[in-house]
């Protein structure tokens, strides 16, 4: 059969107009009417591929459609071929990551490479070096969990102690313990910024008309927020107080939130308590441990303080909620105490509201016991051969038996 030009041009753009087996079959229709020869004179005067025509000729004699599934096609995702490959990383990540200091952001700070997080995931998670993704892919599923890099800023060196790689492997230790313990609970303990409660700017931006006072005048009444963080359940409980944030004021607030949540958790025999090492609940603080000596004889519970090292606290996973409470009050005037209650109330974490409570009692500064008294009870104290400002057990006594 011989092909005049225009025809040549009508059976080609015929082809390109059409898809999938429509297209096929056409081509297939095509190569049958010129006859013997005709797949390698379609591939000549076409260009058309002969696979795809035999393909069509297939379809053509049994009326049976192929349906093109292109997403199949090439290399599939990693957590599709790995399905724990983001639990694990975040599982990774998560135990060494800080919040902005800023608190502008929910963003959080990794101190891992992609690299170093593919040989955790080789010794952590006994992952195959081959089945692995690349460093890469591994970059970017940390930053799609929304775990990033700092930048380098070479004014502000940062501060590092001798101890703090040990600290920190410490602390990964007594995590991975806890996560796989049900008969320990981990909390993460610490305060905010105190707020000075007034029609007081707060450098935020809303859409909404606000008129804050010229100049921060001292206000005149304050509140800190002081939370109790559970990293494993997501749950946060919030204490505000007018007073100051001292030893008695935490304790008090631990031996509330016991008082309140004890009967959900009637296996845990031993609290894992995040901090860093503030002036008023560091291990040496001698009221704060006498208090949390008297509390776990109490509640009957064994007590082990981990603290992160000096000029690490934004590593404590508490400190992530404060960013999404400034966030939430961004722009807004907190001009009355009962204000910055209800917007503790209304934030989310996770899509859970915290337990938001007003602490009314005035606590007094510099309280402590004398050397002869800490010495006893520093007897109480297990500290860590070579870190033992860092990591702290407290045995609670058993209660007398009587007869």
């Amino acid at each position: 059969m011989e092909l005049s030009t225009e025809l040549k041009q009508l059976f080609m753009r015929t082809e390109t107009a059409l898809t999938g087996s429509a297209r096929r079959v056409f081509m297939a229709g095509v190569v049958q009417i010129l006859g013997k020869g005709g797949q390698r004179r379609a591939e000549t005067e076409f260009g058309w591929n002969r696979g795809t025509v035999r393909k069509g000729q297939h379809e053509l004699a049994s009326g049976v459609a192929c349906v093109d599934d292109f997403a199949a096609r090439g290399r599939h995702r990693a957590e599709e071929r790995l399905p724990d490959l983001l639990t694990d990383i975040r599982a990774i990540a998560d135990a060494q990551s800080q919040t902005d200091s800023t608190f502008t952001t929910t963003h959080l700070y990794t101190r891992l490479t992609a690299a170093e997080i593919g040989r955790q995931l080789e010794q952590q998670k006994g992952y195959r070096a081959e089945t692995l993704p690349s460093a890469e892919t591994l970059r970017v599923k940390t930053n799609q969990l929304d775990y990033r890099l700092h930048t380098v800023q070479k004014s502000r060196p940062k501060k590092k102690r001798l101890e703090t790689d040990a600290i920190f492997a410490q602390l990964t230790h007594l995590h991975t313990a806890a996560q796989a313990d049900p008969h320990i609970l981990r909390l993460s303990l610490d305060a905010k910024a105190t707020i000075a409660v007034g029609p007081f700017s707060r450098h935020g931006q809303t859409r909404l008309p606000v008129r804050a006072l010229d100049h921060d005048f001292r206000p005149d009444q304050t509140v800190t927020p002081w939370g109790i963080f559970l990293p494993d359940y997501n749950e946060l409980y919030l204490y505000f107080t007018p007073s100051a944030v001292t030893a008695d004021f935490i304790v008090d607030c631990l031996q509330d939130f016991w008082a309140a949540q004890r009967a959900r958790f009637p296996q845990v025999t031993m609290w894992l308590i995040n901090q860093d090492n503030g002036p008023q609940n560091h291990s040496r603080s001698t009221q704060f441990m006498h208090r949390l000596t008297a509390f776990a004889d109490q509640a009957q519970l064994t007590l082990q303080l981990a603290y992160y090292p000096p000029y690490h606290s934004k590593y404590n996973p508490i400190e992530r909620v404060w960013g999404v409470l400034e966030q939430h009050w961004n722009g807004s005037l907190l001009d009355t105490v009962d204000t910055v209650l209800q917007f503790a109330r209304t934030m989310t974490w996770k899509g859970r509201h915290p337990v938001v409570t007003l602490v009314q009692k005035t606590y007094e500064k510099g309280v402590k016991l004398t050397k002869k008294a800490m010495a006893e009870l520093e007897k109480r104290l297990e500290r860590l051969p070579n870190l033992g400002q860092w990591f702290v057990k407290i045995v609670p006594v058993p209660p007398p038996l009587w007869g």
